[in-house]
Formats: structure tokens, sequence, C-alpha cells
């Protein structure tokens, strides 16, 4: 996706104002979750796919996660270690369709918050297929996203994505824990997926 490195390259010279979804501060509905389930990443391990310029990796590290965070961005990993240059995260840049091998059944808790849907539909499979493959035993995948039901018409960019879509995430092994249907805060509101899919410890 050369678009997103085109946008977080223009950073430096126009702002943060250039890249629209950049708040600055954690995803709400990633604190929502973690407040709500008094998530303690002590001792754990987390990855941030699609991390931008760092703000959930930050909180994450900041609950006591070891966390990596990657884009497909090179100049948005080097902005996100800029802004937090003391940061214990580990920034990298990659691609979700073609990862670092090592990140196989690594992480405790893998966290995907819009990448999906951003993604043509023919890639989606392919994609959820890596995020799975991150997901150590007992290890959960948090996937956030825009929703709609199937017979719904996916629109434009960024395409809101359906329980069949993100559920295909089970073919590679994983359960479905929970999802949340919900309308988010901003306004006007957005209907969101919140959806927690567990690898099992014996398969």
């Amino acid at each position: 996706m050369a678009w997103f490195e085109e946008l977080y390259a223009q950073v430096d010279s126009s702002g943060f104002s250039v890249v629209p979804w950049a708040d600055l501060e954690p995803n709400p509905n990633l604190l929502a979750w973690l407040d709500r389930e008094d998530v303690d990443g002590k001792g754990k391990s987390a990855l941030v796919v699609g991390c931008g310029l760092g703000d959930d990796a930050e909180e994450l590290s900041r609950r006591g996660f070891r966390v990596t965070a990657f884009d497909v961005s090179g100049s948005a990993v080097a902005i996100a270690k800029k802004r937090f240059a003391d940061s214990a995260v580990e920034y990298v840049a990659a691609d979700l369709l073609q990862p670092p091998t090592g990140w196989a059944g690594k992480y405790d808790l893998v966290h995907e918050a819009y990448t999906l849907q951003v993604l043509p539909r023919g890639l989606r499979q392919k994609a959820l297929g890596q995020l799975a493959r991150f997901v150590a035993p007992s290890g959960d995948l948090l996937l956030i996203a825009r929703a709609r039901d199937d017979a719904e018409d996916p629109g434009q960019l960024p395409w809101p994505l359906t329980r069949t879509e993100l559920d295909a995430v089970t073919e590679f092994g994983l359960e479905r824990i929970t999802i949340e249907d919900y309308l988010d805060d901003e306004v006007p509101p957005v209907r969101r997926f919140r959806v927690v899919y567990r690898r099992p410890t014996n398969p």
C-alpha cells in the first residue's frame, strides 16, 4: 500500500493533519476494552499491527506488555520512534502480508484496528491467516473494524466488514471468544465490531 508511505512521508513538511486518522492518542475503542477487561500485560507479549504513529503500542507498553509494533510505512515507524524516543516498544517497518518468520506463534495479544478494512477483499483472507499465525497458544487476537451486515453494500474505502468476513480467521485455528456490535462515540457515530479470538492451548 504505497499510498500509506506517501501520506506519512508528508508529516515532516506538512504536519500531522495530513494523516486524517492520526489522533495522537490511543484508539478509544482499544482503551475501552483494556479498561473494562482490566488488562494487565505484565509478563506478556503484544504485537500491534499497522501501528501508525505509535499511540496504541505505547498504551499497551504502559500496561506492562513487551510490545512489538509494525507498520508498512517506514516513515510512520520513524515518526513513532521520534515521538517516543525513550520507549521500550520495538518499532519495525514490515508488511502484514509478508511478515518476519520469527513472529509466528509468539504473541499473547495481537491487536489489529482499521487495517483489514482498507485491504481489498481479495487480500483479506491472506491477512487474516497472517494475523492468526502471530498468536501464541492461549493468546488472543483483538480485531476492531467498521461493521456492516452481509447484505449491506460495503460502499467506499474504508470498507466496513461483516461478521462472516472476520470469522474467516477461525479457519486458521482460532476460536471466537466475544463479539461486540456497537456504535462508537464519534460524531456521527460509527458502527463497529470489536472481536476477540483465541488460540486454544491444546487445539
